[in-house]
């Protein structure tokens, strides 16, 4: 597939997912690099939906270190367990944060930041990494937002 994404921007939210999903998959199909690939699905996911942010942090010991991203410059080291981020990886689950001031123990990287949705990448039981998405408007994530991307993460587990 050629490096160019074809987004028709009449869809609904769940209708460009669903056109843009098959794209990150073709896009890095016999693609070994993990870089490269979490480079290329952030830079896909910004430019389809306009998000303030996106990007991986990878499990690294007992931290989430940064990752691939696509927006301003970012918290480089997150604790197990420490803001949104932490929580999804020691949860295990998608968490999705109409308002991250109102979350307990929320990491503000940017105060630009006001809502988010983070998805652990899971590997053979175990979060390796957690996609992060984050909005500069509150409430901007919904159950459309999660769907698609909790159907990005097995795909996503492969790179690692």
């Amino acid at each position: 597939m050629a490096e160019e994404l074809i987004l028709d921007t009449t869809l609904t939210k769940a209708e460009k997912y669903r056109q843009l999903l098959p794209q990150i998959e073709a896009l890095t199909a016999g693609e070994p690099d993990q870089t490269a690939n979490l480079a290329n699905t952030a830079a896909a996911l910004r430019q389809a939906f306009g998000f303030f942010w996106v990007g991986f942090y990878l499990v690294k010991g007992d931290e989430l270190v940064l990752g691939p991203f696509q927006g301003p410059i970012a918290c480089t080291r997150i604790r197990h367990g420490k803001g949104v981020c932490g929580a999804s990886w020691a949860r295990a689950q998608t968490l999705l944060v109409p308002d991250v001031e109102a979350f307990p123990g929320h990491i503000a990287c940017s105060s630009e930041s006001k809502s988010e949705i983070v998805v652990p990448i899971i590997r053979d039981g175990q979060v390796v990494a957690v996609l992060d998405v984050d909005s500069d408007q509150l409430n901007d994530f919904d159950h459309d937002d999660q769907l698609a991307l909790e159907q990005l993460a097995p795909l996503m587990s492969r790179w690692f």
